[in-house]
């Protein structure tokens, strides 16, 4: 029987294995840590986001650069697959009102036990603990429990992640390697990441209360998501979904207002203010929050007394920072091995037998499913062409 070598047990190696072993092949999963899945595990703790139920050129978009190459491979498996694949492994699951789709159990424990059960049944052997440092003789090299191993394999597929939270095994260690072959990378930089503020005492009280109902604009990118104050900064979806284009230096600009335009606003301030302070009479003409009103201080201060100045000032605040938060803090990451230097198969060009898949790959998308519906898939295909390889060389 062939054998199969996959590095990395992410949502992207598993998939891979899964199709290694429907072809036939005996399939070894290789894992740094201890336990496999700890990024799954992690992100299920905020309710693991499958998938978006959306229409699937809705979703392509979400993409950017990888758009082209990344189209055939969410074709063969966009989110209504992988919500038949997580109902296969017995996860009732649902879409809340944004189209978000989680499982009913909102976490991702039972999904991968589930998912090992299976794997383990079709024969798939899983070793943790084994670290991946590369190349000896054309057989692959790991640090394993007893010292270092070498293992063959007919064909491998790398799933090693990208470079962001590397206690949880993605620490990009493979690029220097993948270089030293002649393989393109792109670098990689932080996506889907706080911002680093230098807050003033003012507002450093209120770490830890959510910014709601506001309007995130950088560049050609906006969102309605909220954001969480914190000591050092803001974090949350309304941020992530606009970091690339903080990261691509677009000036960031927060709208406090966002469902009235500046007449209506206008309108209101100008009602008669009397004894009361400015922040009295902004929570009372236009029902701003405290965390609303102190980020308006923070930003602006002294604020404009006239009722349109103010007005433009609340819808227009420019949020200055001091950049993204580190790459090892990014949910995801941008940067990886090009497409170009991949086969359609995501075989490696210049490593004839070794694909990559999932985050490793120089692509990029925000929350709300897209992540890990793109390592389901670049798995799933990885995973398949690498079969298809073994079959045509034997």
């Amino acid at each position: 029987m062939s054998h199969a070598l996959v590095i990395g047990a992410g949502p992207a190696g598993l998939m891979a294995a899964e199709e290694l072993a429907a072809a036939g092949l005996s399939v070894t999963v290789c894992e740094a840590k201890p336990s496999v899945g700890r990024k799954l595990l992690m992100a299920g703790k905020s309710g693991l986001n499958l998938a978006k139920d959306e229409p699937f050129e809705d979703m392509m978009p979400r993409y950017f650069e990888a758009a082209d190459p990344l189209r055939p491979i969410l074709q063969a498996f966009d989110a209504n697959a992988v919500q038949d694949w997580a109902r296969a492994l017995g996860q009732e699951i649902f879409t809340g009102s944004t189209g978000r789709v989680f499982p009913r159990a909102m976490k991702a424990s039972p999904l991968l036990r589930a998912w090992l059960t299976r794997l383990t049944a079709s024969g798939v052997v899983f070793r943790t603990n084994m670290r991946w440092r590369g190349w000896q003789d054309g057989n692959m090299v790991f640090d394993g429990p007893q010292g270092p191993e070498i293992l063959r394999a007919e064909v491998t597929v790398l799933a090693l992640g990208g470079a962001s939270w590397a206690r949880l095994g993605s620490d990009g260690a493979w690029a220097e390697m993948l270089a030293a072959r002649g393989v393109d990378l792109a670098p990689f930089a932080a996506s889907n990441v706080g911002l680093q503020i230098a807050w003033s005492p003012h507002m450093q009280k209120h770490a830890g209360e959510a910014l709601k109902g506001v309007r995130f604009t950088a560049g050609p990118m906006a969102s309605r998501g909220e954001a969480v104050i914190s000591q050092t900064g803001l974090e949350g979806g309304g941020i992530y979904e606009i970091s690339r284009a903080v990261r691509m230096r677009h000036r960031l600009v927060v709208d406090l207002l966002p469902d009235l335009d500046a007449a209506e606003a206008t309108r209101r301030l100008s009602r008669a203010r009397g004894k009361s302070s400015l922040s009295t009479h902004l929570r009372k003409t236009l029902k701003l929050d405290p965390v609303k009103i102190a980020l308006a201080q923070e930003l602006a201060r002294p604020l404009p007394q006239e009722p349109a100045d103010l007005a433009q000032a609340l819808k227009a605040l420019r949020l200055s920072h001091d950049g993204l938060r580190p790459l090892d803090q990014a949910i995801s990451v941008a940067g990886g091995v090009r497409f170009d230097a991949l086969t359609s198969g995501l075989m490696v060009k210049p490593l004839p037998g070794v694909f990559c898949a999932g985050e490793m790959l120089d692509w990029e998308a925000p929350t709300g499913g897209y992540l890990i519906t793109a390592c389901l898939a670049t798995g799933r295909w990885a995973g398949r062409a690498a079969a298809a390889y073994v079959a045509e060389t034997a």
